[in-house]
């Protein structure tokens, strides 16, 4: 059997086209331990939000983008409304209502909880998620 000398082109994969929101601080009630559950802490949420397509490069319309305002909205509106025992599950519950409600085709979340170890500037993770 011969080899072929021409090599494999990896597939062809479509333009990276994302929405970031940095360092969002937000109040959240979040944590297992006694001490955590008398206040909320302040948290950070990195979002990378891949676009569906892109037509709004077309049309220039907010219609046509993953709106940050919208997300910042429903970000905060779930937040006040739940209680989370892990960050992890904080971050699961953003990555899927983004993947859901703006049909984002890939997600990347991070939370860092400030000032909860005083040897650490803050502790968190990071998940990163994609649509069906």
């Amino acid at each position: 059997m011969r080899r072929s000398l021409t090599p494999k082109l990896a597939p062809r994969r479509p333009p990276l086209n994302t929405v970031t929101i940095r360092e969002l601080r937000l109040k959240a009630w979040i944590g297992l331990y006694r001490h955590e559950k008398i206040a909320p802490q302040t948290i950070a949420i990195d979002l990378d939000i891949d676009l569906p397509d892109d037509k709004v490069f077309v049309s220039g319309k907010v219609a046509d983008t993953i709106d940050y305002g919208v997300v910042v909205r429903r970000v905060k509106e779930l937040l006040a409304e739940e209680r989370f025992g892990l960050v992890e599950s904080l971050a699961e519950r953003i990555a899927n209502l983004i993947l859901k409600d703006f049909r984002a085709p890939r997600v990347k979340v991070s939370i860092a909880k400030l000032g909860v170890l005083p040897e650490a500037k803050y502790v968190g993770v990071v998940i990163e998620r994609r649509g069906a």
